[in-house]
């Protein structure tokens, strides 16, 4: 299988932005250059904060769906590798999804 990535960049608005993808360096181009309609397009440019490499596109891409339903402040600790806070803030978040069952 190829390698794949996940990535998380920072737009010109101050957002974030998850996506995958199969060529790191040509899909950050890809952003800048408005190659695509979407979600950056309108907030160039955008600058890589974070990216890690994995075995198929397919795990990357399940990844990235998780990744774009988390809290600004887990990808915050994801991307600075603050493991801890990151499980912290994942405690929180399944406690509170059990409260509003």
């Amino acid at each position: 299988m190829n390698r794949a990535w996940i990535y998380i960049v920072l737009c010109s608005d101050g957002s974030y932005y998850v996506g995958s993808t199969t060529d790191l360096e040509q899909r950050i181009n890809d952003h800048n250059s408005s190659r695509y309609e979407g979600y950056t397009s309108s907030r160039l440019p955008v600058k890589l904060l974070w990216s890690s490499e994995f075995s198929d596109i397919r795990y990357a891409f399940e990844y990235e769906r998780k990744i774009k339903k988390w809290s600004r402040a887990k990808k915050e600790a994801l991307m600075r590798g603050d493991y801890d806070l990151l499980h912290i803030l994942s405690r929180s978040t399944a406690m509170k999804e059990r409260r509003s069952v």
